[in-house]
C-alpha cells in the first residue's frame, strides 16, 4: 500500500522487467535476477496484471488471453486448443461472453477479467502481480478473484497485491508493507496492523475526515432530467440535482450508470427526454454541445477517453480553455505554464513539472490532472464517473473536499462510483440504478448499505413482479 508517487508502480516495474533498477538485487528462488525486458521476467516466471488496461481490442478475447503462448497447429491459431484452455476461467467468472468475442466490444469491467485471465494463465509463473486488479470490478467478481487468489496461495505461489481499498488487503492479505516518498516505511503481519496505524504509515498523517460534511441545506434545482431514454440501458430516467448538493449514483456492474451519464450529455443517442438546465430547457445531441451548456462529464478510462498520455501536465490541463491562454490564436506558454502550475498546487499532483508527460506519472496523479482539465470549463454541473478510482486515501480525502467546495459554490455535482462506502459517505442523497432504471432515491435514514443494496440487486423489482 501507499500513496499515489509513493513508488509502488516503480517497484513493480522493476520486478517486472519494465524498468532497470539503480541498484539492489532481485532474487527468486535463491537465484539473483536482472531484468533487462518484460518477457525476461516473465520467462522467468514473474506475472503482472497492471492497473491500466493493456488488451489489443482488435483481437479477440482468447487470443488477449493466451498472447505470446497462442497454441498453434500447421502454421495456423488452434482455435479449438485455445477455446478448451481459456472456457474453465470464462466460465469461473460468469461472464456473458466466450473465446471469440473481440474486446473491444467488452465495458471496462469485462476487459480487466480478459486482464486478469491473462495474468494467471501465464505458463510457469510463480509470482503473480496485481496492481490494482478491482478497479472496475463488481463485488461478485472481486470474491471470484480472491477465490483464486487463495487458490494460488494454497498451491505455493507468491501473490503480491496492490490496492487503496482497505477491506481488500485486510480481507485477501497476510503481510502489508506500505511504502512512502519511494521507501519501505512499514510491514507487518494483518493482524498486527489497523487502518488507522497504515494510513499513518502511508501519508504520515492521520486523516480524520475522508469524507466531508454533508450539506446542512440544499438550495433549489439546477439540473432536471425527465424521461431520459437511450437504449436498454437508459429507460425513462427522471431526476434532479440542487444546489449544494452532491448527488450519488450507484449500481452493481452492468446496471447503466455510466450510460446514464452517456446519453445525458450526448456522447450516446437519446431517443427522447428533456433535460432542464438552470430554468433552461437544454439539447445534449453532441458531447459539444454539452460542453457549451457547462454540462461536463469525467470519464472512468483516463486512459482511452479522459487524456492525452503523451502530451504534458500543461497541454492536458488547458486542453479544454484553450481561448484563455491564448492570443491572437497563439496558445502564451508562458501563461499555460501559469495555469497549469496553479491547478496542480490546487490538488497536489505530484509531478516534477508542468512540461512533464502525463503517461510518466501515477494513475492517481493522473485522475487528479483529469479533474483539474474540466474545471478550467468552470462547470455549472460537472458528472463524475469513478472519480477515486485507483486513488490513494489521501487523495480520495483530496478529491471529496474539493467535490464539496465545488458544490459549496453552486456547481451541481453527480458522482457515479461502484464503491457502496464512497457513495454514502459522499452524497446528501442516492440515486440507486437497476437494469438501467432508477429504482429508488435514498437520503437520510434511509440511505444504509442494505436498504442501497436491496435496491440495487433488483429485490425491489422482483418482489413487484411476484
Amino acid at each position: 500500500m501507499g500513496e499515489n508517487g509513493a513508488g509502488k508502480s516503480t517497484l513493480l516495474n522493476v520486478l517486472s522487467g519494465t524498468i532497470q533498477p539503480d541498484r539492489g538485487r532481485v532474487i527468486i528462488n535463491g537465484a539473483e535476477y536482472r531484468f533487462a525486458q518484460p518477457f525476461e521476467a516473465r520467462d522467468a516466471g514473474v506475472s503482472i496484471v497492471r492497473q491500466e488496461l493493456s488488451t489489443f481490442p482488435h483481437l479477440t478475447v482468447g487470443e488477449n488471453i493466451l498472447v505470446g503462448q497462442l497454441p498453434q497447429r500447421i502454421g495456423m491459431i488452434d482455435r479449438k486448443t485455445l477455446e478448451k484452455r481459456v472456457n474453465d476461467y470464462l466460465e469461473f467468472f460468469g461472464v456473458s461472453f466466450n473465446s471469440r468475442t473481440p474486446v473491444k466490444s467488452l465495458s471496462i469491467s469485462e476487459q480487466q477479467i480478459v486482464e486478469i485471465i491473462r495474468g494467471v494463465m501465464v505458463e510457469g509463473a510463480h509470482t503473480f502481480i496485481f496492481d490494482e486488479p478491482t478497479s472496475s470490478l463488481g463485488n461478485s467478481d472481486v470474491q471470484k478473484l480472491f477465490k483464486l487468489l487463495r487458490e494460488l496461495r494454497s498451491q505455493g505461489k507468491i501473490v503480491i497485491y496492490v490496492s487503496h481499498k482497505f477491506d481488500e488487503v485486510f480481507q485477501i492479505s497476510d503481510r502489508i508493507s506500505v511504502l512512502r516518498d519511494g521507501a519501505l516505511v512499514g510491514a507487518d503481519v494483518v493482524s498486527n496492523l489497523t487502518t488507522d496505524s497504515i494510513i499513518s504509515m502511508m501519508v504520515g498523517r492521520s486523516i480524520d475526515n475522508i469524507y466531508p460534511p454533508r450539506a446542512t441545506s440544499i438550495g433549489e434545482t439546477i439540473l432536471e432530467v425527465t424521461d431520459l431514454n437511450s437504449g436498454p440501458k437508459c429507460v425513462d430516467v427522471s431526476f434532479e440535482v440542487h444546489r449544494g448538493e452532491i448527488y450519488g449514483l450507484f449500481g452493481l456492474v452492468g446496471s447503466g450508470r455510466t450510460e446514464i451519464a452517456k446519453a445525458l450529455i450526448g456522447a450516446e443517442r437519446k431517443d427522447k427526454g428533456r433535460i432542464v438546465l438552470n430554468g433552461k430547457t437544454i439539447r445534449t445531441n453532441s458531447i459539444q454541445d454539452s460542453i457549451r451548456a457547462g454540462l461536463l462529464y469525467l470519464t472512468e478510462d483516463r486512459k482511452i477517453d479522459g487524456l492525452f498520455l503523451k502530451m504534458s501536465v500543461t497541454d492536458n490541463i488547458v486542453v479544454t480553455d484553450l481561448h484563455g491562454v491564448s492570443r491572437w490564436g497563439m496558445v502564451k506558454r508562458r501563461l499555460a505554464d501559469e495555469v497549469a502550475l496553479q491547478a496542480v498546487e490546487r490538488l497536489r499532483v505530484k509531478t516534477r513539472s508542468t512540461n512533464q508527460a502525463v503517461r510518466s506519472l501515477s494513475g492517481g496523479n493522473q485522475q487528479k490532472v483529469m479533474i483539474l482539465k474540466w474545471l478550467q470549463r468552470r462547470p455549472k454541473v460537472l458528472i463524475l464517473d469513478e472519480p477515486t478510482r485507483g486513488i490513494d486515501v489521501g487523495a480520495k480525502a483530496e478529491i471529496h473536499a474539493l467535490l464539496r467546495q465545488l458544490a459549496n459554490a453552486g456547481v451541481g455535482i453527480i458522482v457515479i462510483s461502484s464503491e457502496l462506502p464512497e457513495i454514502m459517505g459522499l452524497s446528501d442523497r442516492i440515486g440507486v440504478v437497476y437494469n438501467g432504471r432508477i429504482v429508488a432515491t435514498l437520503q437520510g435514514e434511509d440511505a444504509v448499505e442494505d436498504t442501497v443494496m436491496f435496491y440495487a440487486s433488483g429485490l425491489s423489482q422482483d418482489r413487484k413482479l411476484g
